[in-house]
């Protein structure tokens, strides 16, 4: 049989992913608004979705985490890799306080309206203290912890034994080191698998999305618009911001021109706008780092795909800014305890899930589960989930250019502690 002949779905599975989406939340609503609670016969397609996304997260946190952690060489990280690695780190836990600040600022989804006052109220006081999350960090059971969902104890697990299987690698005794690989390939080969599962959930995505929005502008009507305008904003603004005021002090305090930054990688930015993938962007970002800035080799080829992989300061901002929407839209805006249980959830995912598809989609699941709000089928948690998956692929145009921006910053700043760049291209 030809390759070339046509199935009869190609129409659908061969067309763009996240165009399918917006095109399900845009017909969603204009459905949900021309039959208004008629269209409820909907809602068991919508959480067949939300039990989909459910059954993906915490084998995809476990798997992800793991590889990234024991990923990562330790006997030759070196001062650069610390460096590099408290960039990304530190950059990240300011993206999600710059997130949640736009959030509080603009209020998206308030009076939305999507959950009773009485539901807000008892998962308001069923929620355990910043110093008791703190705490329960550390798993006394990581099977329980993965089995019931808990995403920080099962991030904890996952990063300790990732460590450890990279120390085992590192093993100069031939049965431990070869137990190592073995455990790596095993956890590696499963983030694979869960890589597909992943892709096959999100092709049912536009279906479920039209769904949970349908329902949704069934019920509220075309004032459900305005908020999603309003987190857009809100995402955008705390982009720019970020990527100026944090980044641009960074550069500052190292000595190193903004200006001039912001001129040498103006192509990666560019780039990683229009394709959404850091990954994607890295060959032009490591050729502004060669040509534009002079930094070494031996940097950058490190640095800038570990950045790929870990460093996610757009999608923390987008965490922040969609965590408190949904909050809002739910009548229960998050707690000051709570935003700061979404900086520490968001700053620790980031080691694993930026090469998720899909992955601020899923990260995002995992940053509601750590304040009291899981998505579950039928729920106003699930419809304000649906409707920020619907303009994901806005948000991600300007999400993955902060991430590749943080990436070539990051870079910049410790080739210069280490005096491996060109002085003369950024003064």
């Amino acid at each position: 049989m030809s390759s070339d002949v046509k199935k009869p779905f190609d129409w659908y599975f061969k067309s763009n992913l996240l165009i399918r989406i917006l095109i399900g939340l845009i017909a969603g609503a204009i459905v949900g608004i021309i039959f208004g609670t008629k269209i409820g016969w909907m809602a068991p397609f919508g959480s067949l979705f939300v039990n989909l996304l459910k059954m993906i997260v915490m084998p995809v946190v476990l798997a992800t985490l793991v590889v990234g952690a024991a990923s990562i060489n330790p006997s030759t990280l070196g001062k650069i890799g610390v460096k590099i690695i408290a960039f990304y780190l530190l950059t990240s836990a300011f993206a999600v306080a710059v997130g949640l600040l736009m959030g509080n600022l603009f209020k998206p989804g308030l009076g939305l309206a999507l959950g009773s006052a009485a539901d807000a109220a008892g998962k308001v006081l069923a929620q355990p203290k910043f110093t008791d999350t703190l705490i329960a960090i550390i798993p006394k059971n990581p099977f329980g912890s993965i089995s019931s969902g808990a995403v920080l104890p099962t991030i904890f697990f996952a990063i300790i034994l990732g460590i450890s299987i990279s120390y085992l690698r590192q093993s100069k005794d031939e049965r431990i080191q070869k137990s190592g690989d073995i455990l790596f390939g095993a956890f590696d080969g499963l983030a694979e698998a869960m890589y597909l599962i992943v892709r096959g959930v999100l092709q049912y995505a536009p279906i479920g999305v039209f769904a949970l929005i349908s329902v949704v502008f069934g019920q509220q009507g075309a004032k459900a618009v305005g908020p999603l305008g309003t987190v857009t904003l809100a995402a955008f603004l705390g982009y720019i911001l970020h990527v100026i005021i944090v980044y641009g002090a960074i550069l500052l305090i190292s000595k190193i021109n903004p200006i001039k930054f912001f001129k040498g990688a103006r192509a990666p930015m560019i780039t990683a706008f229009v394709t959404r993938s850091s990954s994607g962007t890295l060959p032009v970002t490591m050729k502004a780092a060669d040509e534009n800035f002079g930094i070494s080799k031996n940097v950058y080829s490190f640095t800038l795909p570990l950045g790929a992989t870990i460093n996610m300061d757009g999608t923390a901002i987008y965490q922040g800014v969609c965590a408190l929407f949904i909050g809002f839209a739910i009548g229960m805006p998050l707690s000051f305890a709570q935003q700061l249980t979404v900086i520490l959830t968001a700053v620790l995912a980031s080691i694993g899930t930026a090469g998720v598809p899909g992955a601020g989609a899923i990260m995002l699941l995992m940053v509601l589960n750590s304040v009291g709000l899981p998505v579950e089928a039928g729920t106003p948690v699930a419809a304000a989930y649906a409707m920020v998956l619907g303009i994901d692929a806005i948000l991600d145009m300007g999400r993955t250019a902060v991430n590749v921006t943080g990436d070539m910053a990051g870079t910049l700043i410790v080739a210069k502690s280490e005096k491996q760049v060109d002085l003369e291209k950024i003064r």
